[in-house]
């Protein structure tokens, strides 16, 4: 009879093993989809970007319209998604923040609000100190790179990371009202609000640096 309890309780832990595993692989499979059409909708940007001198602006209005149309309803997706799964808020929450600041245009750069997503803080500065260097050698003007050093540093901010007295400064002088407004949203994402979520992209960041 011991055996049996032994063997069944054996079982038992090998069934809940294998859902957790199950659960893990869904999580995984799940985030590469999100990436994926994330990657997709970014890629559109960055192209529509790239032929803005090749478009007449109505052309240009239409299509990125429709982008930012996809942006949306893609959030919409994910906070259903996200709603009461603390699993998927860690996963996602950047995520989602990211498509917030792409939809509401206070982020204009779709490889900044892709580093964003992916919780990239390493990436992101090394990006500001390639913009900074390019200015220095002359190759880009400081008004070229202000709003793209900005979007940098907010979403440096957002995920926690610290800013140095200098980096405060300039971003507070700056950020456009869009971005400032975003950057003090209380809007609820989902069952948590964004305070909650930037404190959980900030734990994964450094969780990932450790």
């Amino acid at each position: 009879l011991g055996k049996l309890d032994i063997g069944e309780h054996t079982r038992k832990q090998h069934r809940k093993k294998m859902a957790a595993s199950h659960g893990k692989g869904e999580t995984h499979q799940l985030k590469t989809q999100v990436e994926e059409q994330l990657n997709r909708l970014l890629t559109q940007l960055s192209d529509l970007e790239a032929l803005r001198d090749d478009l007449d602006d109505e052309e240009y209005d239409e299509v990125k319209r429709e982008t930012l149309e996809q942006l949306r309803e893609f959030q919409a997706t994910l906070k259903k998604m996200m709603a009461g799964d603390m699993t998927l808020v860690d996963q996602f929450g950047s995520v989602q923040l990211a498509i917030q600041a792409a939809i509401s245009e206070a982020f204009s750069t779709p490889e900044v609000i892709g580093m964003f997503a992916r919780k990239q803080p390493g990436q992101l500065r090394e990006r500001l100190t390639d913009l900074q260097c390019q200015v220095k050698l002359g190759k880009l003007s400081r008004d070229a790179v202000t709003t793209q050093a900005v979007e940098i540093l907010a979403a440096l901010q957002k995920l926690g990371e610290p800013l140095t007295p200098h980096e405060v400064a300039f971003l507070q002088k700056h950020q456009s009202a869009t971005l400032r407004s975003f950057a003090q949203d209380p809007a609820q994402l989902g069952e948590i609000s964004t305070d909650d979520l930037l404190s959980i992209a900030g734990e994964e960041v450094k969780r990932a640096q450790a």
